[in-house]
């Protein structure tokens, strides 16, 4: 979990202590909340901070994969990709009015269920905000190469530790 510049702490198999951890941090209002598609992010997510202070984003290059899963024209994707850049959800589905197809059905079903957390990117971007999680997984990374290390066995209840001096050394808090 990357909170801000500075603030990375990991949980291993333990989502209650992860969730407690952030409601303990000092959270801004709104408090925006930037994932992928998947259920798991946002199950988590609505157990942190309030409904009414939570923004929640689904990343943007998230959204573009799965509408490149679409297939198809380019100039309709292109097209749709527009309306989606703008947060327009509702012009970018009627580009499929006239394509029946199980992908495009899928698609739209994807939309619906993100609809609330598809916003004007353009406008996000111009503001200077993240419209990708593409920070956060790459701390993930620095975060796995430590466990990930070529020969490296842990043992499961060593791995919350190992992981708690990880995100010590990526917040800067060991002197070098």
């Amino acid at each position: 979990m990357k909170l801000h510049e500075h603030c990375v702490s990991a949980f291993f198999q333990d989502n209650a202590r992860l969730v407690s951890w952030v409601n303990a941090q000092p959270l801004s209002d709104p408090l925006t909340c930037l994932g992928d598609g998947h259920d798991g992010i946002w199950n988590l997510y609505a157990e942190i901070s309030t409904p009414s202070q939570r923004r929640e984003l689904l990343d943007w290059y998230h959204l573009i994969e799965n509408l490149g899963k679409v297939g198809g024209s380019k100039q309709r994707l292109d097209g749709v990709e527009a309306f989606l850049w703008q947060g327009d959800i509702d012009s970018a589905i009627a580009q499929f009015n006239d394509w029946h197809h199980e992908r495009v059905s899928t698609f739209i079903a994807y939309l619906n269920k993100h609809r609330h957390r598809i916003v004007n990117y353009r406008y996000y971007q111009a503001e200077g905000s993240s419209i990708g999680s593409g920070a956060i997984e790459s701390t993930v990374k620095q975060i796995g190469r430590r466990i990930k290390l070529s020969g490296a066995q842990w043992e499961k209840d060593n791995v919350p530790q190992v992981l708690k001096h990880r995100s010590a050394y990526l917040n800067g808090q060991f002197s070098k």
